[in-house]
């Protein structure tokens, strides 16, 4: 007797394949229908999972926050001391001009656009967005010297300036533009931002 998915697996495996939907095939070629085949499933699986194409766009969202938290969250914990945390930061970076993490950039991106359209989706980026500025903020208290020591904000405004960064980094690697795609340069460059 052929055991069925656990419900939390099946969820994951129906993101990530609607996550290749959507960055291949754009919004507008994102349905329960194409995610059923990319993630070789029976015709009403997604569906069953995602009853609306708005739950099933929040499901996605919410998968890709998770996997660039988890990516973002690991770097940070890898550092140890400030001298290594932007190479730390510019290799999670530079990973993101490749598979599969372009792939997930490229999903990114077309949520972005659609968070603009989409009232469900303004909270989840919105969250994702307060995740992500306390993870730069925690980088680059250790990135800077004496960061501990510099008013809230200046850390504030160093992890703003370290985010739009980020955020256009990525957004240039969804169009393919990956002129800034070298972990060296990548670390040159917030090196540059974020010390006198």
């Amino acid at each position: 007797m052929r055991r069925r998915p656990d419900g939390d697996q099946r969820r994951r495996e129906l993101c990530d394949a609607a996550i290749t939907v959507l960055a291949t095939q754009g919004a507008k070629g994102l349905s329960h229908l194409k995610v059923d085949r990319a993630a070789a499933v029976a015709e009403g699986t997604t569906s069953a999972y995602f009853r609306t194409r708005s739950a099933l766009l929040v499901a996605i969202a919410e998968r890709v926050v998770e996997l660039d938290l988890t990516g973002l969250a690991r770097a940070e914990s890898l550092s140890g001391d400030g001298d290594q945390q932007p190479l730390r930061l510019a290799d999670v970076l530079a990973s993101a001009a490749t598979e599969p993490h372009l792939t997930r950039a490229k999903a990114r991106h077309e949520l972005n656009m659609l968070a603009t359209r989409e009232s469900a989706l303004v909270d989840v980026m919105r969250h994702a967005n307060e995740g992500f500025m306390k993870l730069y903020r925690d980088m680059m208290l250790r990135l800077v010297p004496g960061g501990h020591d510099l008013p809230t904000a200046v850390v504030d405004d160093l992890s703003d300036i370290t985010q739009t960064f980020i955020s256009g980094l990525l957004g240039r690697y969804a169009i393919n533009d990956f002129s800034i795609s070298d972990p060296d340069q990548i670390d040159r460059l917030i090196r540059r931002m974020v010390q006198p």
